[in-house]
């Protein structure tokens, strides 16, 4: 393997290992859920305010942790591909 070729998988392994670091996050339902994900797309936590949910109104609830876990992917995935983006021009050249 060249040197080049190790050099960009080296940057790749480090890209990643940031990216693991690197958390978003989110709230929906004016803080009734809270949601952090990192730059891997995995979830970290799930938080939730009983003071804010009407327990009576679980459709609500459901709601509001779609809308979160939806905005707080999205943008952990915004992050990750910006992180990623300067390093994918060099994957052409190890043959991927």
């Amino acid at each position: 393997m060249a040197f080049d070729q190790v050099k960009m998988i080296n940057q790749l392994r480090k890209a990643q290992k940031e990216l693991a670091k690197e958390v978003v996050e989110v709230e929906a339902g004016d803080g009734a859920v809270t949601v952090q994900i990192n730059g891997e797309l995995k979830i970290k936590s799930v938080k939730l305010d009983r003071e804010k949910i009407d327990f009576d109104d679980i459709t609500e609830l459901e709601h509001w942790i779609e809308i979160a876990m939806r905005d707080g992917y999205a943008k952990a995935q915004e992050i990750a591909s910006d992180k990623m983006k300067p390093l994918m021009g060099g994957l052409g050249s190890l043959g991927l």
